[in-house]
């Protein structure tokens, strides 16, 4: 039927957002409404006329509530082909229902819960649920179905104007239903999986995802793309909040989770700015003042048109230094209002607002789509302290030095490989980043330092293969390295720090970024 008239409408809700008023309107419009449970506790308290399931079944729920609508009264009423059933329906004493109105029980969030028992989550596995709207989804030529509060005003409004719902909408609305149901049985898998396998990776791998917007375009105008976040939702650069500015764009959001990412290995006042996914300029501080400063202008030139992340609160002074020059977006926890007012003079600066506590929430897993399949890998969380560093040459760090090493260190693994990182009092100094050589990723590092090398340390994220990057190094002014160790040549490398007079300290652990 290209319009369906909605008569009889079934409503049974976990999220019970508006559907007292919407209950309300369908009966204005002559709809007969049909609940169960709390949503038909949650109908009488609000007076709303309407028949409870069990009027309709001739049974009362059951097991617990584990059995409300499983029963031919009511899938009959969904399932049944108007044009084909209706004979048989009648002699059954089964009446159309045309609309149903369902959403789950909230499966997911339960089973977050740390403390909840595997026979308590398994109350949460809706059954009636699922299998109604699955019906109903199946008989679209007939029944519309909802299972999102959000399409309860284009429900209404059609039925006000058309007399019914349009098929185009009812198929619409059966789409959602099948991802809806195909995200909530991923969930539920994956809680099994979990119980069962103790492996680091599962032998299948569930993706449950919900697209948050669509771009503009992707990495090139001609890509088409859009944004999905997982469900239910995590915290990530998708969950900030844009307070000013247009929609963030594919590479935005790739360069703001990589500025997010770097800014949030440290826990003083740190600023970061990155440009093309790779931190350009990072420095930690007294103040978040200081700390911005100081990040700029270890690369002002490619600073420009850049993405910054702050772990501490905007200030007025970080927005005047922002709007003074060309930058895509900036992110932080919080904002001054002498902030805010001073950014909104940059109508088209993106600013994002991130709380502090969303970091706690991040994925320690991270995948990488290829073609034909998916890698999944555990995020480089790794943390070095001075404890864990070997100091491999004649030359001894200072504390200062060490200091400086473990700054540089904490940038370095966010910087794509082969990467070079110079840095001098917890600021970066130059970066040598995406080469195909070390000494390449070297020459690049000390070229972007120019004349700051005095009294600097450097960060190599993998070993170096040959002594040429320590010869290349040798009287510029380095102090320090550190770099994992493991090469075959490292008795080499060392020599030619001992050489050079320059101390080195080994990770024993490498972090490369591709």
């Amino acid at each position: 039927m290209t319009i369906t008239p909605i008569k009889r409408a079934l409503l049974s809700v976990s999220d019970k957002t508006g559907i007292v008023e919407f209950a309300r309107q369908l009966v204005e419009l002559g709809v007969e409404i049909i609940s169960t449970g709390g949503t038909s506790q949650l109908l009488q308290e609000a007076k709303i006329t309407h028949k409870a399931v069990e009027e309709i079944t001739g049974l009362p729920e059951m097991l617990e509530g584990r059995v409300k609508t499983l029963h031919p009264a009511i899938h009959g009423g969904i399932l049944g082909k108007r044009d084909q059933h209706a004979e048989e329906a009648a002699a059954l004493g089964i009446g159309w229902i045309d609309l149903v109105v369902v959403n789950f029980y909230p499966f997911a969030q339960a089973t977050q819960q740390k403390n909840l028992s595997p026979d308590e989550a398994v109350e949460y596995i809706d059954i009636g649920g699922p299998t109604m709207v699955r019906a109903a989804a199946k008989n679209y030529a007939w029944v519309g179905v909802v299972v999102d509060p959000v399409d309860y005003g284009t429900v209404l409004q059609q039925l006000r104007e058309q007399g019914g719902l349009m098929l185009t909408l009812r198929q619409q609305l059966a789409a959602k239903v099948f991802a809806l149901t195909s995200r909530y049985d991923a969930m539920i898998h994956d809680y099994f999986l979990a119980q069962q396998e103790k492996t680091a990776c599962p032998s299948t791998l569930s993706l449950s995802l919900k697209k948050k917007s669509e771009l503009r375009y992707g990495e090139n105008p001609h890509q088409k793309a859009c944004a999905y976040e997982y469900q239910p939702p995590q915290a990530g650069i998708l969950s900030a909040t844009l307070l000013q500015g247009k929609p963030l764009s594919f590479n935005n959001i790739l360069d703001a989770e990589a500025a997010w990412m770097t800014v949030s290995e440290f826990t003083g006042p740190t600023a970061v700015i990155v440009k093309h996914a790779n931190p350009c300029g990072v420095a930690s501080a007294e103040t978040i003042d200081q700390a911005y400063a100081r990040a700029y202008q270890t690369d002002a030139l490619s600073a420009f048109g850049g993405i910054i992340a702050l772990n501490r609160p905007c200030t007025k002074t970080i927005a005047e230094a922002i709007t003074a020059i060309f930058m895509e977006v900036v992110l932080a926890p919080a904002y001054t209002e002498e902030a805010k007012a001073v950014l909104a003079t940059k109508p088209n600066l993106r600013v994002l607002h991130l709380p502090e506590s969303a970091g706690q929430g991040r994925a320690s897993w991270e995948m990488k789509f290829i073609i034909g399949g998916v890698l999944l890998q555990e995020r480089d969380t790794h943390a070095i302290n001075a404890q864990d560093l070997k100091i491999v040459t004649r030359q001894q760090p200072s504390a200062a030095d060490i200091e400086a090493l473990l700054f540089a260190w904490r940038v370095v693994k966010h910087i794509k490989s082969n990467a070079i990182l110079i840095a001098k009092d917890q600021a970066t100094v130059g970066i040598g980043a995406g080469q195909v050589s070390r000494v390449d990723a070297v020459e690049i590092a000390l070229r972007k330092a120019g004349d700051k090398l005095t009294d600097t340390v450097l960060a190599s994220d993998a070993f170096f293969p040959f002594r040429d990057s320590i010869d290349r190094i040798a009287k510029t002014g380095v102090r320090a390295i550190i770099q994992p160790g493991g090469s075959v040549r490292d008795e080499e490398i060392i020599a030619a720090c001992d050489e050079y007079g320059i101390a080195m300290v080994f990770t024993g652990t490498r972090c490369f970024k591709h």
